[in-house]
C-alpha cells in the first residue's frame, strides 16, 4: 500500500464539479487529496489487500488474476472528507460474454466501497456483428445493452490465457466513481460472477485483473 503523506494533491479553486444529488444547483469542488494510489510494482503492493495476488501481462506488473473470486483494499488514513473519488483500471481477459444467457453468462463483475455497491455490470470481449453480438452492459449498470468494448481505454490487447498472444481478447478500462463517504477508513472491493459451465479451465476461458488504483478524497460544497 502507498500512502501520499506529505506530496498531498489539493486544489482551492471554486469550480463546478458534479451534481452528486438530483438537486438542480452544481456543487463545488473544495479540495481534493490524492490518499492511494497503486500500480502494483513496489515490493509492499500487496500491504492492506486481501486475497492480493501479483501477475505479469504485457511487461507490467498487475493484480490478479481472478474468476469468481474478490479482492479487498484497506485504504487509511483518509484526511476530512465527504466525498471520494475511486478509480479503477480494469483489464477483463479473454472470452467475457456480457450479458449471454445459458451455459456462457452473464459476465457479472462489480464494485463496492465499504459495502455498498457502487457498480454490478457485464463486460465483453466477443467480436460484433449485424448477425451476432454479445453485448455488455458497461459503462452503465447490469440490464443495458451496449456494443462489447463500449468505454474501453484500450481495445487491441492479447489475450491471457485461450487467447494469449492473440490481439483484441483483453480490454482495459478505466473505471472512475465518485462515492458519498466520510471517516478515517474505507475498503474497496472488486470481485466477479463468471459463468462458464462449458469450460475445462474456467480461469483460463476468462479472468480478470486490475493495473492501478487510485483513491482521492473530496470536500464538496
Amino acid at each position: 500500500m502507498q500512502f501520499i503523506t506529505p506530496k498531498f494533491i489539493v486544489f482551492f479553486l471554486l469550480i463546478p464539479l458534479f451534481a452528486l444529488t438530483s438537486s438542480c444547483h452544481e456543487d463545488e469542488l473544495m479540495g481534493e487529496v490524492l490518499v492511494y494510489e497503486n500500480d502494483f510494482s513496489t515490493a509492499a503492493s500487496l500491504t492492506g489487500i486481501e486475497n492480493g495476488k501479483l501477475m505479469v501481462f504485457e511487461e507490467d506488473t498487475v493484480l490478479g488474476n481472478y474468476n469468481n473470486e474478490e479482492v479487498s483494499v484497506a485504504v487509511n488514513g483518509m484526511p476530512g472528507h465527504n466525498t471520494v473519488r475511486v478509480v479503477i483500471e480494469l483489464l477483463v481477459h479473454d472470452s467475457w460474454d456480457g450479458n449471454n444467457t445459458g451455459v456462457s453468462g452473464p459476465d457479472y463483475w462489480f464494485m463496492e466501497v465499504s459495502g455498498v455497491q457502487i457498480l454490478n455490470t457485464t463486460f465483453s470481449n466477443s467480436p460484433c456483428s449485424w448477425s451476432y453480438c454479445l453485448f455488455q452492459s458497461y459503462p452503465d449498470q447490469y440490464g443495458r445493452h451496449n456494443d462489447p468494448k463500449t468505454g474501453a481505454m484500450e481495445t487491441d490487447l492479447p489475450g491471457l490465457c485461450q487467447y494469449a498472444d492473440t490481439p483484441n481478447w483483453t480490454t482495459k478500462y478505466r473505471i472512475s466513481k465518485l462515492v458519498s463517504h466520510n471517516g478515517p477508513s474505507l475498503t474497496i472491493t472488486c470481485g466477479d460472477q463468471l459463468l462458464q459451465e462449458n469450460a475445462p479451465v474456467p480461469i483460463c476461458d476468462e479472468s480478470w485483473s486490475i493495473s492501478k488504483i487510485e483513491v482521492s478524497a473530496l470536500t464538496v460544497k
